[in-house]
């Protein structure tokens, strides 16, 4: 059971109080550049989500229905039995190649193939089931591995951001060949309503997620897990002496959620985690003026909206890895997923590792010096001495 739990503990408008980090003074300038484009920039992608849940706002019955569904995550929130809310899947999932689309990246140098299984996924919330399981393409999981012709290796697993599946631009910005060259195979896991799992008229990938109400958006996440499970499963089946995570953004929320759920994880690398997802909805505007708005008409505090999301949040659980198998990536400069929530799930994550770069969400300044703390990290953690 969760006793004073962090969705009341936690100051409600916490998402306003700044937290200095601990380079802030020695790249001020840059930080505060860097804050500076990012506010410019999250005000793009919070008036597409705003437009995303904008059909759900309009019949207030609709909307009461939500809201009386959702309610069942509470219970699980309460409850914290880590069995009940993630369910062990499958072990006999067949996963077999996908034909990639005709202009789909295809890494120079690189041994890869796109695979895919058909998620067995079923929704926890009875309520929710049948209209969750419409959504077909969200259940045919994909993810482009790269693996080594000589054999399985110890194996990163990367998960991209919200809105940004691309598999070029995950791999770019975050160097994947340097660790393929450096003796790692990676696998890109494509999230629920992303890129080839959007459903067939979404405006633009990810909508998905937050189009179709709060309960769905849990359910999401809980597949997000369950998915990435039976991924881990495949790359043991093939013989990978090591398994972790790292992700940015919404990548990184799950890459720090799996690191509660599966110890057979060797090493998560949360990088710019949203970590709380409802405080950062309510910094973003012109979002957080809708969401306050309708708070407002139902008498929807934040520690209820918390409460009610709490189900998939990191600080509601504790890591079942090691803490020092645990390291936290920040952005000094983020304006998305604010410093001081990264500062969070470090003081939860006990004995964690935390690297601040003085940078925001999209352009990581000294990015260099986080991708060889990467590498040494993962090495370490994977046993391997090279």
């Amino acid at each position: 059971m969760n006793e004073n739990p962090w969705w009341t503990t936690l100051p409600q408008d916490f998402n306003q109080n700044p937290y200095v980090t601990s380079i802030d003074n020695r790249y001020a300038v840059k930080i505060k550049a860097a804050a500076a484009v990012d506010l410019l920039m999250r005000t793009g992608l919070a008036s597409m989500v705003a437009l995303a849940i904008s059909a759900n706002l309009v019949s207030r019955r609709k909307l009461e229905r939500d809201l009386e569904v959702v309610q069942f995550y509470k219970g699980c929130a309460d409850r914290a039995d880590i069995n009940e809310v993630f369910p062990r899947p499958p072990r006999d999932v067949e996963v077999t190649p996908r034909k990639p689309r005709l202009f789909g990246y295809r890494p120079k140098g690189v041994d890869f193939e796109l695979l895919g299984f058909q998620s067995p996924y079923v929704a926890l919330n009875p309520e929710v089931r049948e209209a969750y399981a419409r959504h077909d393409y969200s259940h045919e999981v994909v993810a482009q591995y790269w693996r080594h012709p000589d054999g399985a290796r110890p194996t990163l697993i990367f998960l991209h951001g919200y809105f940004a599946d691309s598999f070029w631009f995950n791999s770019t910005m975050f160097s994947l060949r340097w660790f393929y060259k450096k003796g790692y195979d990676i696998l890109l896991y494509t999230m629920p309503f992303h890129g080839y799992r959007s459903d067939r008229y979404d405006l633009f990938s990810g909508i998905g997620i937050v189009a179709h109400g709060l309960s769905h958006l849990n359910e999401v996440f809980l597949q997000t897990v369950y998915d990435l499970r039976i991924w881990i499963d495949y790359l043991q089946q093939q013989g990978a002496p090591a398994i972790g995570v790292s992700g940015l953004s919404l990548g990184g929320y799950v890459s720090a959620l799996a690191a509660s759920v599966d110890a057979r994880l060797a090493f998560a690398i949360p990088n710019a985690p949203a970590v709380m997802l409802v405080d950062t909805a309510l910094a973003l505007q012109p979002l957080n003026w809708i969401l306050y708005r309708q708070m407002a008409r139902f008498n929807f505090d934040v520690s209820e909206f918390r409460h009610v999301t709490a189900v998939h949040c990191p600080l509601t659980w504790q890591p079942v890895i090691s803490p020092d198998r645990l390291l936290v990536i920040g952005g000094a400069g983020d304006r998305f997923t604010l410093p001081q929530f990264v500062q969070k799930l470090h003081e939860h994550w006990r004995g964690s590792q935390i690297h601040w770069f003085p940078g925001n969400h999209a352009m990581h300044l000294h990015q260099g010096e986080y991708l060889r703390l990467m590498r040494r990290f993962m090495d370490r953690c994977c046993g391997e001495t090279d």
